[in-house]
This record gives C-alpha cells, structure tokens and sequence, in this order.
C-alpha cells in the first residue's frame, strides 16, 4: 500500500520508522500522507542532530539550512552525503541521500497543509538546535551534561513531540471532525500531552544510550533531590535509589497516556479510522511503561522494548476490538493493567 506520495518516499517511512508506519495505515486517506511526510521530513532533522561525528557549529549549519529550504526560504540544500556515511542505520543514511525528495513532497498539498508541516517542523528543529546547543554531538565517551529541571525537559518535550499532537490535531479539524468551540481546546491541550507521553517514553526508554553518548534527559535538580548525580546512572547497582524518581517520571508518562485516551474518546465513533490510528501508540505506550516499571533500565546489556510481534498482535487486538461494542475500553484498561 503506497501512502505518501510515490513508492520511493513510502519506502523511506517504512524502513525508518519501526512503530510508526503500522499506525499510519489505520489513518484516513485525507490526512495520511501529510502526516507521514510530517514523520520523514521531522526525522531528517532528528538524524542530523544525533550523528556521532562531527562539530557542533557544523551539525547546527546543516540543521539551519535544511530547515531554510523545507521553509522555502533558500534552495541551497545541503550536501548531506559525508553524514550519511557516517550513519550506523543504513535506512537513515538512506533518508539522508534522499532528503530533497521529502522536501519536494511538501508540493503535493494544498498552502495550508504546507503551511501545517512546516508551523511543526519549524519547531522541532528548534528543540534539535536547543539540543545540540546543550549537549553538543553525541560523542561515545564525552562529557556527561543534563537538563536542568523539570520545566526544561517540559519544554524539550513539547518542541520534539508535544507540537506533533498539535499538528494532529489540527489536520484532524481541517479534514476529518468537528467539534464545538468550547471543546476545541481540550482537544488541543490534550493532543500535546498525547505527544508529550510519547517522548516521555522514549527519553524513560533510552537513558543507557543517552548517557552513552553525554546526553541525560533526567533533571540533574531531581535526581540531586535523590541524592543521585547524573553520572550514578552509569551504574546498574544504583537502580533500587533511582527508582523512586523513575517512578514518579513513569507515573507523569502515565498520565500523559490517560490524557490521550481522553483525546481518543473526543473523536467522533464514525471517524474509527482515525481512533484506530490513536490508539495503536498509546497501547504500545502502555505496554512500555510496564515493561520499564518492572525492569532495570540501567542495565545497558538489557534493552527494553516492545517486540515486532507483539506490535502485531496489538494490531489484531485492536481491529477486533473497533468492531465489538465497549471493545476498545476494555481493551486499554486491561492493557494499562496488564
């Protein structure tokens, strides 16, 4: 099934996005391919921002003047071909071989879809920026630095994620669903703790890696509250000291999660296609968190993830349980339970 705008560009999605493209085809046809080219166009940014090599002030030219041409404010793209072979993910040294076709996709829409793409990306390349600014290129072996506190990392996670459940939401209300003005709101705010949980997940999900490479999401301000540095994290054995502080951020994510299933409740039950699409992150969220709850997240040798198969299965569960009534309730109450 091609979504997007040609084979070559739906070929670069699915191979880079391992959750991402199952949720995609649940989407209705009217807002798929915007969304999609969203993920792609968003994930080019992401790549250059976590290469291993390479000089700060270079990776943050090449950000800049990537974001310029999808912006369409120059059409002096960059030569990204010395990143690319660099990458340790082929299929991300490939989306970078092919960055100009993404962004020629933009042409496909209408100015106002343009415009809805490029308002996200615009600041999703600003948390990168903010990101590399902070943290510099993510060098094996370097200096350890962190955020601050919690208001930092709220940030962080809106300009990366929390901004995408904004831009959801509103091609939702452009193409797909009405609602009342008074609702409209809620529906927003709850659209970017719907993001926000996902990155959540993510930065909860990956702290060995992150700290790998000099980067701590965890607020040295919190973890100091524990009596923790950033770099006791390093250390498996401190886990039992640092679960009390990872259980309050797993908790937060939780409620992030519940949010979003408040917003899945807000679209209307004709637009199912839609409904489906939501729900496939939030119960592989769900499913996460509990996984992270249970094991050692600082034990680097362990990584914790949701399986491919399990995704399927997940699949199943859900198209059975859109045709039963009162099916997708139970189905994410016994998933959070579970």
């Amino acid at each position: 099934m091609s979504v997007l705008i040609n084979d070559k560009i739906d070929n670069l999605l699915k191979t880079t996005s391992r959750s991402f493209y199952p949720t995609l085809k649940y989407l209705p046809k009217k807002v798929r391919g915007q969304i999609g080219l969203l993920y792609l166009l968003a994930r080019v940014a992401d790549t250059i921002a976590d290469s291993k090599s390479g000089e700060t002030e270079e990776l943050l030219k090449l950000l800049r003047d990537y974001n310029q041409v999808a912006q369409g404010k120059s059409n002096d793209l960059p030569d990204f071909s010395k990143l690319a072979e660099i990458q340790e993910n082929p299929h991300e040294a490939e989306l970078l071989l092919n960055v100009s076709d993404v962004v020629d996709g933009l042409m496909v829409y209408s100015e106002e879809d343009r415009q809805r793409m490029l308002e996200c990306l615009d600041i999703i390349v600003g948390g990168q920026i903010l990101d590399l600014e902070r943290f510099g290129p993510a060098k094996e072996g370097g200096n350890l630095s962190s955020l601050s506190d919690n208001l930092e990392l709220d940030d962080y996670t809106f300009r990366v994620a929390g901004c995408v459940g904004v831009f959801w939401t509103k091609m939702s209300l452009a193409h797909l669903i009405t609602l009342k003005p008074e609702k409209e709101k809620d529906f927003f705010e709850k659209g970017i703790r719907f993001g926000k949980a996902l990155q959540m997940i993510n930065i909860l999900r990956d702290i060995p890696e992150d700290l790998r490479f000099g980067r701590c999401y965890i607020p040295e301000q919190e973890l100091s509250r524990h009596g923790m540095k950033p770099e006791d994290l390093f250390e498996s054995e401190n886990i039992e000291k640092f679960r009390p502080l990872y259980d309050e951020y797993l908790d937060l994510t939780n409620d992030h999660l519940d949010a979003a299933i408040e917003y899945i409740k807000m679209i209307p039950e004709t637009q199912f296609r839609l409904k489906a699409s939501c729900m496939l992150p939030v119960l592989i969220g769900q499913r996460t968190v509990t996984l992270l709850r249970d094991g050692n997240i600082l034990d680097s040798s362990d990584r914790i993830k949701v399986t491919r198969d399990e995704i399927k299965s997940y699949a199943r569960k859900l198209l059975r349980a859109l045709i039963i009534p009162g099916g997708v309730k139970r189905l994410l109450e016994k998933n959070k339970n579970s």
